[in-house]
C-alpha cells in the first residue's frame, strides 16, 4: 500500500528477490445491499472516483460491467489476446451479487465509470474476499493495476495474472499483533470497529491485507489452486479457471509451489487444530469441527454420529452395519440461511442405505472421494432415500465423506461437498479431509469419553441422593440440587430427611470437600453412617463426633461439614449440631421475618479432637428452616456474608408452596455469575402436630393391660372419626403391648398415638433389647406377634436409647366418604 496515504501495498518482486516490491492497491468494502461503505485513496486513483460521491454507490456501478461476454467467450476459453475480454468475470460479478460465499480472484479490463465516461478502460488484478459476521460489510475487494505491473516491473501479462495477496500467516508478513496495530493506522477512514473485524478474519481465516509477497515461501490462496503447468494455454486455464498459480513463478520453480501448497494444508490441519477441541462439552465439540471445514475447505459439511456417541455411552460395540442408526448432529454450509433445513434436518436418526458413498465410507472406515456428482448417480442416491430427494442438494456437486474414527473404531463421518464453481476435491484434498477427520475424530472421542465420565457420575451422584418424601409426620419437605458447571462437576454435596421415633424428623445437609468421583464416594458413606446413627437416635452432637472418627478412619484427606437437626413436631423444638456448615435461616411464620441461626460453628468433620454442641429453639408451627450448601451463597471474589444475606432476604419472600419458595432462592442466589461449586438445598416448613392430635397412656406389667389398651386405642380412633381404623389397630396394639408386658423388667410402659397422615403407635419399655422376629412352627404358641405387625402394618421398627426402647409402627388412615 502506498505507504504516504493509506500505504496500499502490491507485489512486485520475484522469487529470490531481496527488496518487497509495491504497487498502489485499492481497497474497498461492499455492504449486504451491494453498496460500497469504504473507498480508498488508493481506490480513487485507479478508478478515478473520489472517496465522496463512491459511498453509497452501487458497486456494479463503480466497478462496471461492460455486458455479457463475447460469443468467443461463451465457451468458457480465454482468447490469446487477453484485451478483448471486457467484463469483471462471473467471478467478480457473483462476488459483487452476493452469489459467492468464498474468495475470488482474476482479472477484468473495466470499463470507464459514469463520472468519467471518456476515461480508458482499465486493466486490473483482482480478488474478493467475503466478510463474515454480524456487521453490514459483506466483502472485500482489492484491485491493482495490471498495466503497472507490465510497465514498472516487467511481468508478462501471465505472470501478472498469477500474483496473489500475501497472507497474514506468513513469516515475511506482519505478526498478528502488529497486524491488528497497524490495519487501523493503514485504513484510517475505515474505523477501528470495520478494521478490527478484518483483522480478526485475516487472522481467523488467512484472508490478505496489508502487502504482496513474492519471496520464496509462496503463498496460496483459501482453493490451495494446482499450478498451472508450464506451457498450458489460457484455453486450458479456462477449463478450470480456479486451478491457476497465484503467486509469480518463474521456470523451475513450479516444485516450490507444490510444497507450498502442501505447506498451506498443514497450516489449516494446524488452525483447526487449534479451533476444535476448546470444550469437553460433546454438543460444542462436534459444532467446532464441522464448522472448521466449512467455507475454507468445503462449502457443506454435515456430520454424523453413531448413538452410542451421542448418548454419551461406552465405546460402541463393533463395526457399523446395515442397522446401525446414525445422527446427523450438526450441518454447516454458506448457502442462503435455512436452505436445507427441510432436505438434512439436524438430530434426524436413520439407517444408511448399503448401495450409497455413505455406507461405504461408514463400514470400510476409508475416505470415499466422488469428484463430482453426476445427474445419473444424484439419481441413484437419492432414490435410495425415501420421501428425500437429495438431487439439488448433491447434483454437480464434488463430494468427499470422511469417517470420524479413534481407536480403530468408526464413530461417524463427515460428508463435505464443494459447488461446482469451485474445484473438485482431488487426491491431495481426500489425504488433507482424512488428516482433519482424524483430528476431529480424536477430539470427539475425548469429549465423548469425559460425556460418558459425567454420565457415571452424575448416576452415582442421583443414587446416592435421597428420594425425600415431601410430607413427614409434622412437616412438609422440598429439596433442589444443582450439579457444579465446572469440569468434573459431580461433587460431596448431599441432603437427607430421615424419619425417627416419636414422629421426630432428621434433617441432614452436608458437603465433602473438593470434586469427582472420590468425594461423592466419601460423600456416599458419610450419609449411610449418618442414617444408621440417626435410626440408632444417636444424639445430635455425638452423631458428629462418631462421624468426624469415622472419616479420620478413612483417610486423612477426608474432610466434610456437615449441619444435623432434628424436629420434634409435639414438643415444637429444633436440636441442632453443627460441623463447620454454613448456619441455617429460619423464617418466622407470625410475621415474615428471617434470621440466620447462630449455632456453634464446631470444626469440619475429619479434622478430629474438636468437641460438638448443640442448640435448642423454639419453633412454631408454619414456621420454615432452610439448609443449604456453601455453594449457593459463596462466589469467588465476593464475601460470604453477603450471599449468606441475600439467603436470608430470599428465603423470607412469601411462596405459594414450598417448590416455589425453593425456586425463589434458587433464582435470586444462581443468577450471581461466577458459581463453578455444587448446590444442596433442603427447607422444611415446620408445621408441628396439634395436642388433640397426641394421646399418651402409661400401662402396669400386667397382662390385663393388653384389653386395656384395646380399649383406649379403640375409644380414641372413635372420637377422632376413624372406626375403619380401629379393627387392626385393637390387633396390631395387642401383639406390641403384649410383646413389653412379658419383657419389661418395671411397670414403666408407654403407650402413644399420634395422628397424621398416617396413625403411628409407640410402645415403650425399659428393656433396651431389640425385638427379633422368629420362626414360629404351627405348634408354637409365641414368636407370631411381630409377624402379624410386619404383614398388616405399613410401615414398622424398634429403637433403643439409653435404658428403653420404642417399637412403633404406622397404620394407613382411609377416611369413609
Amino acid at each position: 500500500m502506498d505507504r504516504g496515504s493509506e500505504r496500499d501495498t502490491a507485489p512486485g518482486r520475484g522469487i529470490g528477490d531481496t527488496a518487497a516490491g509495491r504497487i498502489p492497491l485499492a481497497v474497498v468494502v461492499v455492504d449486504r445491499a451491494g453498496r460500497v461503505s469504504h473507498w480508498s485513496t488508493g481506490a480513487r486513483r485507479l478508478f478515478g472516483v473520489s472517496r465522496e460521491d463512491a459511498v453509497g454507490q452501487p458497486a456494479a456501478d463503480l466497478l462496471p460491467v461492460s455486458g455479457a461476454l463475447p460469443e468467443d467467450l461463451q465457451d468458457g476459453a480465454l482468447p490469446d489476446a487477453y484485451e478483448t475480454y471486457d467484463g469483471p468475470g462471473p467471478d467478480l460479478e457473483n462476488s459483487l451479487g452476493g452469489h459467492t460465499g468464498y474468495a475470488t480472484a482474476g482479472r477484468a479490463r473495466l470499463r470507464p465509470p459514469p463520472q468519467t465516461p471518456d476515461g480508458e478502460r482499465l486493466d486490473v488484478l483482482w480478488w474478493a474476499y467475503p466478510l463474515v459476521g454480524p456487521g453490514p460489510a459483506r466483502l472485500l475487494v482489492l484491485a491493482a493495476d495490471a498495466t503497472r505491473l507490465r510497465d514498472e516491473r516487467g511481468y508478462d501479462d501471465e505472470t501478472a495474472e498469477r500474483i496473489s495477496p500475501g497472507f497474514a500467516r506468513h513469516t515475511e508478513l506482519p505478526a498478528p499483533d502488529e497486524l491488528e496495530r497497524r490495519l487501523p493506522e493503514i485504513l484510517p477512514s475505515m474505523g477501528p470497529g470495520l478494521s478490527a473485524r478484518i483483522v480478526a478474519q485475516v487472522l481467523e481465516l488467512g484472508y490478505p491485507v496489508l502487502e504482496f509477497s513474492q519471496y520464496d515461501r509462496v503463498p496460496v490462496t483459501p482453493y490451495w489452486g494446482v499450478p498451472r503447468r508450464p506451457g498450458r494455454t489460457r484455453a486450458e486455464e479456462a477449463v478450470a479457471p480456479r486451478q491457476r498459480a497465484v503467486a509469480v513463478v518463474p521456470a523451475g520453480a513450479e516444485q516450490d509451489l507444490e510444497y507450498a501448497a502442501v505447506r498451506e494444508r498443514l497450516e489449516f490441519l494446524n488452525e483447526v487444530s487449534s479451533r476444535i477441541g476448546s470444550s469437553l462439552d460433546l454438543g460444542e465439540t462436534i459444532r467446532e469441527v464441522t464448522s472448521a471445514a466449512v467455507p475454507r475447505f468445503a462449502d457443506f459439511a454435515g456430520t454424523h454420529l453413531r448413538a452410542a456417541v451421542l448418548a454419551g455411552e461406552g465405546f460402541p460395540d463393533g463395526p457399523p452395519d446395515a442397522s446401525t442408526v446414525m445422527f446427523r448432529v450438526w450441518v454447516e454450509h454458506n448457502d442462503e440461511p435455512g436452505r436445507w433445513d427441510d432436505t438434512v434436518p439436524v438430530g434426524e436418526a436413520f439407517a444408511f442405505p448399503e448401495h450409497t458413498p455413505f455406507y461405504q465410507c461408514m463400514v470400510t472406515g476409508e475416505p470415499v472421494l466422488v469428484p463430482r456428482v453426476t445427474e445419473e448417480l444424484s439419481e441413484r442416491i437419492s432414490g435410495e432415500f425415501e420421501k428425500r430427494d437429495l438431487r439439488p442438494l448433491i447434483g454437480g456437486r464434488s463430494l468427499l465423506i470422511v469417517p470420524l474414527k479413534a481407536r480403530n473404531v468408526v464413530l461417524g463421518f463427515m460428508v463435505l461437498m464443494r459447488r461446482p464453481d469451485r474445484p473438485q476435491f482431488d487426491d491431495m484434498d481426500r489425504t488433507t479431509g482424512a488428516e482433519l477427520a482424524a483430528r476431529a475424530g480424536l477430539v470427539l472421542d475425548n469429549a465423548r469419553m469425559y460425556t460418558y465420565q459425567e454420565n457415571v457420575a452424575d448416576t452415582l451422584q442421583d443414587s446416592m441422593l435421597p428420594q425425600v418424601t415431601p410430607r413427614m409426620p409434622g412437616c412438609d419437605i422440598a429439596t433442589r440440587y444443582l450439579p457444579g458447571t465446572r469440569l468434573g462437576r459431580i461433587g460431596g454435596d448431599w441432603f437427607d430427611t430421615i424419619k425417627l421415633p416419636g414422629s421426630r424428623t432428621a434433617l441432614v445437609v452436608g458437603d465433602v470437600m473438593g470434586h469427582g468421583l472420590n468425594s461423592a464416594a466419601m460423600m456416599g458413606q458419610l450419609r449411610t453412617a449418618v442414617q444408621t446413627m440417626a435410626a440408632m437416635e444417636t444424639p445430635p452432637a455425638q452423631l458428629l463426633r462418631n462421624l468426624d472418627d469415622l472419616a479420620r478412619r478413612l483417610g486423612d484427606t477426608y474432610l466434610a461439614t456437615c449441619l444435623y437437626a432434628v424436629y420434634d413436631p409435639i414438643r415444637g423444638d429444633l436440636t441442632l449440631a453443627n460441623a463447620g456448615h454454613i448456619p441455617p435461616v429460619l423464617v418466622r411464620a407470625e410475621d415474615g421475618s428471617s434470621e440466620l441461626l447462630e449455632l456453634p460453628t464446631g470444626a469440619p468433620i475429619g479434622v478430629g479432637g474438636v468437641p460438638f454442641e448443640v442448640r435448642r429453639v423454639k419453633v412454631a408451627p408454619g414456621d420454615r428452616l432452610v439448609l443449604c450448601t456453601d455453594g449457593l451463597v459463596e462466589v469467588r471474589g465476593s464475601d460470604i456474608g453477603e450471599g449468606l444475606a441475600a439467603l436470608c432476604e430470599s428465603a423470607a419472600h412469601p411462596a405459594a408452596s414450598m417448590d416455589d419458595a425453593c425456586d425463589t432462592i434458587i433464582r435470586a442466589l444462581n443468577t450471581r455469575g461466577g458459581r463453578k461449586d455444587d448446590v444442596a438445598l433442603l427447607m422444611a416448613r415446620l408445621n408441628g402436630i396439634p395436642d388433640e392430635h397426641v394421646a399418651e397412656w402409661r400401662l402396669d406389667a400386667d397382662p390385663r393391660e393388653v384389653a386395656r389398651a384395646r380399649r383406649l386405642v379403640r375409644e380414641r380412633l372413635l372420637e377422632w372419626g376413624l372406626p375403619q381404623a380401629v379393627e387392626t389397630a385393637e390387633l396390631l396394639v395387642s401383639e406390641v403391648v403384649t410383646n413389653a408386658v412379658r419383657h419389661a423388667e418395671s411397670d414403666r410402659i408407654g403407650l402413644r398415638v399420634v395422628r397424621t397422615d398416617a396413625l403411628l403407635f409407640e410402645v415403650t419399655d425399659d428393656e433396651p433389647a431389640l425385638p427379633a422376629m422368629l420362626s414360629a412352627g404351627p405348634h408354637d404358641e409365641s414368636g407370631r406377634g411381630l409377624r402379624v405387625v410386619s404383614r398388616l402394618a405399613r410401615e414398622w421398627g424398634a429403637s433403643a436409647s439409653g435404658h428403653r426402647k420404642t417399637v412403633w409402627f404406622e397404620q394407613a388412615v382411609t377416611t369413609r366418604d
